[in-house]
């Protein structure tokens, strides 16, 4: 396994990746018009590369025999410190592995790097978002200090989805 950072010649791959993962764990609980939407939205090339070559977010890839596997991404600024009391918190905003490459420590190196990058950064909180019925990235979130801050929801095409909002205080 390889972990480095995105760079413009990602984009194609990484919003493939993105948009697979994003289908494999969540595709069946939409309508087809509604994921199509989202998908032509968050995870077209075009939106990953502005991202890539922004100052907004910074993107963690992870690679196993020359494909794209897994990936983390933290925002900042967070489009949720209205929620928070934190002077400067940062966003996790996608934590994601292709089926087959979870359960084998990549998403805990990926949270470890999150972390170390939010202190570095002098952040003094991590926000994240997980759907309400996504039990075992909770889990997941909560055996790494994360807890529930707030009831959300997440905008899928016109589909409206129950999310909770998680904090880890650093």
């Amino acid at each position: 396994m390889i972990f480095r950072p995105a760079t413009p010649a990602d984009a194609p791959a990484l919003a493939k990746l993105g948009a697979d993962t994003f289908v494999a764990a969540f595709g069946h609980l939409y309508r087809p018009q509604d994921l199509a939407a989202f998908l032509a939205e968050v995870h077209d090339e075009a939106a990953v590369a502005a991202e890539i070559a922004g100052n907004e977010c910074t993107h963690r890839l992870v690679e196993h025999e020359s494909a794209l596997v897994a990936f983390c991404k933290l925002r900042h600024p967070t489009k949720f410190g209205a929620y928070t009391d934190a002077r400067d918190p940062i966003e996790l905003g996608q934590l994601y592995a292709l089926p087959g490459h979870t359960g084998r420590g990549i998403g805990a190196q990926l949270m470890d790097w999150a972390l170390e990058v939010a202190r570095a950064g002098g952040h003094d909180a991590v926000l994240l978002s997980v759907y309400a019925e996504n039990f075992g990235a909770q889990r997941f979130y909560q055996r790494h200090g994360f807890g529930k801050i707030a009831d959300i929801t997440f905008k899928v095409g016109d589909h409206l989805d129950p999310e909770y909002l998680y904090e880890l205080k650093l």
